[in-house]
Protein backbone atom coordinates (compact mmCIF):
# COMPACT_ATOMS: atom_id res chain seq x y z
CA UNK A 1 0.00 0.00 0.00
CA UNK A 2 1.22 3.45 -1.12
CA UNK A 3 2.10 5.92 1.79
CA UNK A 4 0.01 9.06 1.37
CA UNK A 5 2.16 11.94 0.18
CA UNK A 6 2.04 15.42 2.28
CA UNK A 7 0.32 16.88 -1.02
CA UNK A 8 -2.48 14.11 -1.54
CA UNK A 9 -2.83 14.62 2.32
CA UNK A 10 -3.47 18.23 2.29
CA UNK A 11 -6.02 17.86 -0.32
CA UNK A 12 -8.14 14.95 1.20
CA UNK A 13 -8.02 17.08 4.78
CA UNK A 14 -8.73 20.22 2.36
CA UNK A 15 -11.59 18.93 0.59
CA UNK A 16 -13.82 17.09 3.29
CA UNK A 17 -13.34 20.34 5.16
CA UNK A 18 -14.41 22.61 2.39
CA UNK A 19 -17.24 20.73 1.59
CA UNK A 20 -18.25 20.46 5.24
CA UNK A 21 -17.78 24.12 6.22
CA UNK A 22 -17.31 25.90 3.32
CA UNK A 23 -14.09 27.16 1.06
CA UNK A 24 -14.03 30.74 3.42
CA UNK A 25 -14.59 29.32 6.63
CA UNK A 26 -11.46 27.19 6.54
CA UNK A 27 -7.99 28.92 6.81
CA UNK A 28 -4.97 27.13 5.67
CA UNK A 29 -3.30 27.46 9.15
CA UNK A 30 -6.14 24.72 9.95
CA UNK A 31 -5.08 22.68 7.11
CA UNK A 32 -1.95 22.21 7.88
CA UNK A 33 -2.40 21.52 11.39
CA UNK A 34 -5.54 18.87 10.12
CA UNK A 35 -3.30 17.10 8.05
CA UNK A 36 -0.17 17.10 9.78
CA UNK A 37 2.12 18.62 7.34
CA UNK A 38 4.64 21.33 7.93
CA UNK A 39 3.65 24.52 6.36
CA UNK A 40 6.92 24.44 4.24
CA UNK A 41 5.51 21.41 2.64
CA UNK A 42 1.78 22.88 2.57
CA UNK A 43 3.64 25.69 0.35
CA UNK A 44 5.89 23.29 -1.79
CA UNK A 45 2.57 21.61 -2.77
CA UNK A 46 -0.03 24.46 -3.04
CA UNK A 47 1.44 28.05 -3.52
CA UNK A 48 -1.43 29.72 -2.71
CA UNK A 49 -5.22 28.83 -0.95
CA UNK A 50 -6.26 29.53 -4.52
CA UNK A 51 -4.00 26.29 -6.11
CA UNK A 52 -5.66 24.00 -3.45
CA UNK A 53 -9.19 25.24 -3.91
CA UNK A 54 -8.48 24.51 -7.95
CA UNK A 55 -7.17 21.29 -6.88
CA UNK A 56 -10.15 20.88 -4.70
CA UNK A 57 -12.80 21.24 -7.76
CA UNK A 58 -10.61 19.21 -9.75
CA UNK A 59 -10.57 16.13 -7.17
CA UNK A 60 -14.35 16.62 -7.06
CA UNK A 61 -14.72 16.70 -11.02
CA UNK A 62 -12.73 13.75 -11.14
CA UNK A 63 -14.83 11.74 -8.77
CA UNK A 64 -17.91 12.91 -10.98
CA UNK A 65 -16.31 12.03 -14.06
CA UNK A 66 -15.28 8.31 -12.84
CA UNK A 67 -18.51 7.94 -11.67
CA UNK A 68 -20.38 8.89 -14.92
CA UNK A 69 -17.69 6.35 -16.71
CA UNK A 70 -18.85 3.37 -14.49
CA UNK A 71 -22.31 3.85 -15.34
CA UNK A 72 -21.59 4.16 -18.73
CA UNK A 73 -19.44 0.37 -18.05
CA UNK A 74 -22.45 -0.80 -16.10
CA UNK A 75 -24.82 -0.26 -18.98
CA UNK A 76 -22.77 0.07 -22.30
CA UNK A 77 -25.61 0.07 -24.40
CA UNK A 78 -28.37 2.14 -23.10
CA UNK A 79 -27.57 5.47 -22.23
CA UNK A 80 -31.33 5.61 -20.84
CA UNK A 81 -30.44 2.89 -18.29
CA UNK A 82 -27.23 5.23 -17.79
CA UNK A 83 -29.46 8.36 -17.23
CA UNK A 84 -31.73 6.46 -15.26
CA UNK A 85 -28.64 5.48 -12.79
CA UNK A 86 -27.18 8.83 -12.77
CA UNK A 87 -30.48 10.18 -11.26
CA UNK A 88 -30.80 7.67 -8.85
CA UNK A 89 -27.38 8.35 -8.05
CA UNK A 90 -27.67 11.64 -7.45
CA UNK A 91 -31.16 11.40 -5.58
CA UNK A 92 -29.13 8.56 -3.13
CA UNK A 93 -26.19 11.49 -2.11
CA UNK A 94 -28.94 14.17 -1.70
CA UNK A 95 -30.40 11.53 1.43
CA UNK A 96 -27.31 10.85 2.80
CA UNK A 97 -26.63 13.02 6.23
CA UNK A 98 -23.80 14.66 5.15
CA UNK A 99 -24.83 16.05 1.88
CA UNK A 100 -23.84 19.30 2.02
CA UNK A 101 -25.09 20.15 -1.80
CA UNK A 102 -23.34 20.83 -4.88
CA UNK A 103 -19.15 21.65 -4.25
CA UNK A 104 -19.91 23.52 -7.35
CA UNK A 105 -22.72 25.49 -6.84
CA UNK A 106 -21.16 25.84 -3.29
CA UNK A 107 -18.15 27.09 -4.73
CA UNK A 108 -20.37 29.37 -7.11
CA UNK A 109 -21.92 31.05 -4.79
CA UNK A 110 -18.77 31.74 -2.17
CA UNK A 111 -17.18 33.17 -5.13
CA UNK A 112 -19.17 34.91 -7.65
CA UNK A 113 -16.81 37.28 -9.24
CA UNK A 114 -16.23 35.65 -12.93
CA UNK A 115 -12.26 36.15 -12.69
CA UNK A 116 -11.58 34.06 -9.23
CA UNK A 117 -9.53 31.01 -10.37
CA UNK A 118 -12.21 28.57 -8.77
CA UNK A 119 -15.20 30.75 -10.21
CA UNK A 120 -13.03 29.74 -13.60
CA UNK A 121 -12.59 26.35 -13.42
CA UNK A 122 -16.45 25.36 -11.69
CA UNK A 123 -17.69 26.89 -14.25
CA UNK A 124 -15.44 24.90 -17.03
CA UNK A 125 -16.15 21.65 -15.14
CA UNK A 126 -20.15 22.29 -15.27
CA UNK A 127 -19.61 23.12 -18.81
CA UNK A 128 -17.89 19.55 -19.53
CA UNK A 129 -20.07 17.47 -16.95
CA UNK A 130 -23.48 18.59 -18.33
CA UNK A 131 -22.57 17.95 -22.23
CA UNK A 132 -21.54 14.73 -21.34
CA UNK A 133 -25.42 14.65 -19.91
CA UNK A 134 -26.78 15.99 -23.38
CA UNK A 135 -24.42 13.27 -25.40
CA UNK A 136 -26.08 10.57 -23.04
CA UNK A 137 -29.79 12.25 -23.72
CA UNK A 138 -28.59 12.38 -27.82
CA UNK A 139 -27.33 8.81 -27.48
CA UNK A 140 -30.69 7.69 -25.50
CA UNK A 141 -33.01 9.03 -27.88
CA UNK A 142 -34.05 12.48 -26.75
CA UNK A 143 -35.99 14.33 -28.90
CA UNK A 144 -34.58 17.51 -28.00
CA UNK A 145 -31.23 16.71 -25.66
CA UNK A 146 -30.23 20.01 -24.90
CA UNK A 147 -33.57 21.15 -23.76
CA UNK A 148 -33.88 17.75 -21.23
CA UNK A 149 -30.27 18.42 -20.60
CA UNK A 150 -31.07 22.58 -19.39
CA UNK A 151 -34.24 20.85 -17.67
CA UNK A 152 -32.36 18.22 -15.42
CA UNK A 153 -30.00 20.73 -14.64
CA UNK A 154 -32.41 23.67 -13.65
CA UNK A 155 -34.27 20.89 -11.54
CA UNK A 156 -31.19 19.45 -10.38
CA UNK A 157 -29.45 23.17 -9.26
CA UNK A 158 -32.83 24.08 -7.74
CA UNK A 159 -33.40 21.58 -6.07
CA UNK A 160 -29.98 21.50 -4.30
CA UNK A 161 -29.64 25.19 -3.27
CA UNK A 162 -33.57 25.27 -2.11
CA UNK A 163 -32.16 22.55 0.61
CA UNK A 164 -28.88 24.23 1.18
CA UNK A 165 -30.17 27.26 1.25
CA UNK A 166 -33.15 27.12 3.86
CA UNK A 167 -31.84 23.78 5.45
CA UNK A 168 -34.99 22.26 4.59
CA UNK A 169 -36.18 18.86 4.42
CA UNK A 170 -37.29 18.42 0.65
CA UNK A 171 -37.68 14.67 0.20
CA UNK A 172 -35.04 13.87 -2.37
CA UNK A 173 -37.14 11.70 -4.02
CA UNK A 174 -39.01 14.63 -5.06
CA UNK A 175 -36.22 15.28 -7.12
CA UNK A 176 -35.73 11.81 -8.58
CA UNK A 177 -39.55 11.47 -9.83
CA UNK A 178 -39.85 15.14 -11.39
CA UNK A 179 -36.15 14.35 -13.49
CA UNK A 180 -37.60 10.71 -14.33
CA UNK A 181 -40.70 12.21 -15.83
CA UNK A 182 -38.60 14.92 -17.52
CA UNK A 183 -36.89 11.69 -19.31
CA UNK A 184 -39.88 9.91 -19.78
CA UNK A 185 -41.45 12.50 -21.89
CA UNK A 186 -38.24 13.23 -23.84
CA UNK A 187 -37.47 9.77 -24.58
CA UNK A 188 -41.12 8.15 -24.97
CA UNK A 189 -41.39 6.59 -28.10
CA UNK A 190 -43.49 9.09 -30.17
CA UNK A 191 -42.45 9.42 -34.18
CA UNK A 192 -44.18 12.81 -34.85
CA UNK A 193 -41.20 14.66 -32.54
CA UNK A 194 -38.64 12.96 -34.26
Amino acid sequence: MNKESARDRILRVASELFYMEGIRAVGIDRIIKESGVAKASFYRSFATKDDLMVAYLESRDELKVEKLEKLRQLYPNSPKEQLDALIHDVTEQMGTPDYRGCPFLNAAVEFPDPEHPAHVKLLGIQRSFWSRVQELAREGGARQPEELTVQLRMLYEGFVMKRYVDKSELDPEYFRRAAELLLENQLAPDNQHR
